[in-house]
């Protein structure tokens, strides 16, 4: 019996990842934990940007080139925006758009957000297992130089140019993990996190209430991979995270977030120096070329990092009669 797999994923890194994953020869074993506190309205239509571009990269519909959004889209409803007078610092391609109006159409009658999400993706022809940490609103919030800003507009109308002092997740206090969550993360033998940023987007499902303390109870063998290589990221905003929160920027620093999580963190070659800084934290380390220039690039990781976990009969609580 194969083993199962969770990745915890958002973000670029989380998607590549994801490929990764689906395009390897453990592709029926996997499930996806998304992260849903990018999400926020706009224009009066619920976007969730991790999660589309989880479900657009899986189904080959991603504009590979941005990296999120789909392909071969066109921007006419954002240009009448524009004429209109309405401010369209956040780009949503026309296809994009339906994709939005949708799901906002389907929030209005009530229907639970996961099972949105699990309806969306089908729909776009992905088949495995997209799931919610929550069905609650919860929203990444950071403190700045220029004021309190949601994630979007720090990340994308001000370029991740603001200074950051604080950063918390609202809602989260009072929201509710989903059940689908939590049986994943209790049926897993291996749970990945993926090379995301540990702040916002692994952070960020992780607190979700129940969601951490199911990991740290989990019999899985976790492992994550350090999204920082060389002292910089791949994209986005993680290094200024971490700079703002103290934490060094550099595969220790990912290591100090997942302290007490994870058996494992799979760090780039350039980091070996750090191993004994890491192992120290009482996790192991294996360094390799974590960098995901391409298809064969993502799955010849993906299966590499399978490659580091024990195997199903000598793993806790994975053996199956």
């Amino acid at each position: 019996m194969s083993q199962s797999i969770l990745l915890l994923a958002g973000g670029v890194g989380g998607a590549k990842m994801a490929e990764g994953l689906l395009q390897s020869q453990f592709s029926n074993s996997l499930s996806i934990l998304g992260n849903i506190c990018d999400d926020q309205e706009i224009h009066g239509l619920w976007v969730s940007p991790d999660i589309d571009t989880l479900t657009y990269t899986l189904t080959d519909r991603i504009d590979t080139e941005k990296g999120w959004g789909l392909k071969d889209e066109t921007n006419r409803t954002l240009d009448a925006l524009n004429a209109l007078g309405e401010d369209t610092w956040m780009y949503l391609g026309d296809q994009d758009f339906a994709t939005h109006i949708y799901r906002t159409q389907l929030r209005k009658q009530g229907i639970r957000p996961s099972v949105i999400a699990k309806d969306i993706a089908q729909k776009f022809g992905l088949n495995t297992p997209l799931l919610l940490p929550t069905d609650d609103i919860v929203q990444t919030r950071v403190n700045t130089d220029k004021g309190w800003l949601d994630f979007q507009s720090y990340f994308v109308r001000y370029q991740c140019q603001p200074q950051i002092s604080e950063i918390v997740f609202k809602g989260a206090d009072s929201a509710k993990a989903t059940t689908e969550a939590l049986k994943a993360i209790q049926d897993a033998d291996i749970i990945v996190l993926a090379p995301s940023n540990p702040i916002v987007s692994i952070g960020a499902i992780l607190s979700i209430p129940g969601i951490r303390e199911a990991l740290i109870q989990s019999t899985a063998y976790k492992l994550a991979v350090s999204p920082i290589i060389g002292g910089k990221t791949v994209k986005g905003p993680a290094d200024k995270m971490l700079q703002a929160l103290d934490i060094p920027c550099n595969a220790l620093g990912v290591a100090q977030c997942y302290q007490g999580l994870i058996d494992l963190l799979v760090i780039d070659q350039q980091d070996q120096a750090l191993c004994e800084e890491i192992s120290a934290l009482g996790m192991q380390v294996q360094s390799t070329d974590t960098m995901m220039h391409n298809r064969a690039d993502k799955v010849r990781l993906a299966e590499q990092l399978i490659s580091y976990c024990p195997t199903e009969t000598s793993m806790s609580g994975s053996e199956s009669i």
